[in-house]
């Protein structure tokens, strides 16, 4: 599988930006999804992940009820919506895939993304 993530850019805070994570390989409707994401001079951290089937999600909760995730099985996407952003969401964003179940934890993504900034202006 490999990914690719888009939809990044700056926007002022309390505005909305949607993240795509777009997926290569005839198996992504059997990979559970994720977003993590990167702030300047902190590790990557969990934000938000939706399992295979994409009935069941997962949210950090920083992000609850602000990011929503979900995925497009026939255009192999999955997205992260993000309202009412914050300077504090200013981070790289980064997709990945885990072909066992959906989970808040890196080492059990096998396949990463190149990661999309957001940057949020106050």
């Amino acid at each position: 599988v490999q990914l690719q993530a888009s939809g990044g850019g700056l926007v002022q805070a309390g505005g909305s930006l949607r993240l795509s994570c777009a997926a290569s390989g005839r198996t992504f409707s059997m990979y559970a999804m994720g977003w993590f994401r990167q702030a300047p001079g902190k590790e990557r951290e969990f934000v938000a992940a939706i399992e295979w089937g994409g009935s069941s999600t997962l949210y950090a909760d920083s992000v609850k009820g602000q990011f929503t995730i979900s995925r497009d099985y026939a255009k192999k996407l999955v997205y992260l919506q993000m309202n009412s952003l914050k300077p504090e969401d200013t981070a790289v964003y980064y997709c990945a895939a885990d072909p066992a179940h959906y989970s808040a934890y890196e080492h059990e993504y096998d396949y990463w993304g190149q990661g999309t900034q957001v940057t949020v202006s106050s």
